[in-house]
């Protein structure tokens, strides 16, 4: 699904608003949620998961052709945790 997919769903189930408008409402709330994690903040949208900003250290890695050890740098990751309701809803049958 890409974002002018989620744009027409929103104008679909509210109603009344152009799909530019629907476009509006998907980027704010994208950028939103992409600000919120820039600062380092989680989010979390009940019913639906959490996206959780993570601090990785510095390791010891390898090179597979070589054998050759090299430090990867500390690194920040984003992972989603979904709901158990989510969870739940995915493995209905």
């Amino acid at each position: 699904m890409r974002k002018l997919d989620l744009a027409n769903q929103v104008k679909e189930r509210i109603g009344g608003i152009s799909k530019k408008e629907a476009g509006i409402l998907v980027n704010l709330l994208l950028d939103t949620v992409r600000d919120t994690l820039l600062r380092g903040e989680n989010v979390k949208i009940s019913g639906f998961g959490s996206f959780v900003v993570r601090a990785k250290n510095d390791r010891v890695g390898r090179n597979p052709h070589s054998g050759e050890e090299l430090l990867i740098p500390a690194r920040k990751v984003l992972t989603f945790k979904p709901s158990q309701l989510l969870r739940d809803r995915l493995n209905e049958k």
